[in-house]
């Protein structure tokens, strides 16, 4: 990634709010850091844009997270504001737009309100320079294709696949774009918030030494869900209640857990080799996907990652990540501290420093911060390539709970497996395949 990237961060605001202890009498090699400074990318997470050349963007996707990203956007930088809006429903695009005008002035006329299914091409080619692509995930691929084509910056909503066939067109894409000289940056926010960006630098560093193994977690209650109402269509059902379909959102192994995924593999480097796990659906009320996932994943140099996920109400919650180590373990739950092998305490990420030195602690808007800077500064970043491949691990993870089989990288990034209805209309829908997985065989029948 910095080799693509080209210009590396100074990641100093993170490195200023956080301390490490360790004597001066500690051996070389026991400081011997996992890369060497400069071999690795570290964002420069200021409070505000650069000013500069001025931007206008357009919205692919207007419901919550795409309202959200839009003024995280806004926020971000001078200069800067939206001119066309794009979503599957009307009253989607006209609910953003309101929120637009009321709160940042900023007025979208009626012919840059576009609407359907292939809305995402009028919005590429309306005069914008960027696009912000946060429609259900399955479409990701295919808007951020057209959108390189065009010759648009990206900012990508995660994840940004489902499936193989899409895994395999961001990664082409990606290619494409850093040909082209553009930006593309993911909403995986933990590179982007600072905690996590001081803890990664402290690791590379060597604070825990070789990494291990791990443990990643994403257990919460229930997601929100929508009840069919009358008139809705099959198609228009799934896409407002898109979150509890699995072509739709990968199921929520990738649909959410992949950021902690995301954590391991950033921190690692590694991709998997196998994942073997199960789950189930036990109290999920619509669509088609499990509540709950635990996952093993043997990475590329044999090493063991754990993973869990569930949602479902009335059970412990955990969101975090935790990494072993040689020298000591990275736990990132209740905020980001490194233990020795005797379980003390060497390292803990300071907060109330933060907020004192900073402005801005939001990483949903320091993404854009980012993303803005590298266009303004002419800094080409692919953040698709590596957002792609804890992707795919969770994609790994999803088939082998939904099959009850090992399955491989290789194999799972060759295969045709594609998630996108044949039948994909706003209408009516063959509704017939969208079954809860079952994994195994059935019992045989006994005589």
């Amino acid at each position: 990634m910095a080799g693509a990237i080209g210009a590396i961060g100074t990641g100093s605001t993170a490195a200023v709010l956080s301390s490490c202890g360790g004597g001066a009498g500690e051996s070389a090699e026991a400081n011997k850091p996992l890369k060497a400074p400069g071999s690795y990318y570290v964002p420069d997470l200021v409070d505000f844009a650069a000013d500069g050349k001025e931007l206008k963007a357009g919205i692919i996707g207007c419901g919550g997270r795409g309202s959200g990203a839009a003024f995280n956007f806004l926020n971000a930088a001078n200069g800067v504001t939206i001119t066309a809006l794009g979503d599957t429903f009307k009253d989607r695009v006209d609910n953003l737009a309101e929120k637009l005008k009321a709160d940042k002035g900023v007025d979208i006329p009626e012919n840059m309100r576009f609407v359907g299914l292939d809305a995402y091409k009028a919005v590429v080619d309306s005069g914008v320079d960027v696009v912000i692509v946060a429609t259900p995930p399955n479409f990701r691929p295919i808007h951020f294709q057209y959108a390189t084509e065009k010759g648009k910056h990206s900012f990508l909503e995660k994840p940004i696949c489902v499936d193989p066939v899409g895994y395999r067109t961001i990664m082409a894409t990606a290619k494409q774009a850093l040909a082209k000289n553009l930006c593309v940056i993911t909403g995986t926010q933990r590179h982007h918030q600072r905690s996590y960006v001081a803890a990664y630098q402290k690791v590379m560093e060597g604070a825990i030494g070789e990494i291990t193994g791990g443990t990643v977690y994403w257990n919460q209650s229930m997601l929100w869900f929508r009840e069919r109402q009358a008139g809705w269509s099959d198609c228009e059902w799934m896409i407002r209640d898109w979150v509890n379909w699995k072509w739709l959102s990968g199921d929520h192994i990738v649909e959410q857990h992949v950021h902690n995924l995301d954590v391991f593999t950033w921190f690692t480097g590694l991709k998997p080799k196998t994942a073997v796990g199960f789950g189930s659906r036990q109290r999920r009320i619509t669509g088609d996907q499990y509540d709950n996932f635990s996952i093993d994943f043997e990475m590329e140099n044999g090493i063991h990652l754990h993973s869990m996920c569930r949602q479902i109400d009335g059970c412990v919650n955990n969101v975090s990540e935790f990494f072993q180590g040689t020298k000591g373990s990275l736990s990132t739950a209740g905020g980001a501290v490194i233990k020795d092998l005797a379980g003390n305490e060497v390292w803990r990420y300071d907060y109330e420093a933060e907020k004192a030195a900073t402005k801005q602690q939001d990483p949903y808007t320091l993404e854009h911060v980012n993303w803005i800077n590298h266009i303004r500064g002419n800094k080409p970043i692919d953040q698709a390539s590596e957002t792609a491949v804890a992707c795919m691990a969770a994609i790994m993870g999803r088939e082998s709970a939904y099959t009850g089989e090992i399955v491989t990288w290789d194999a799972m990034t060759a295969s045709p497996l594609d998630y996108l209805p044949e039948d994909l209309n706003i209408g009516k829908m063959d509704m017939s395949g969208f079954t809860v997985p079952v994994p195994g065989k059935p019992l045989a029948k006994k005589e």
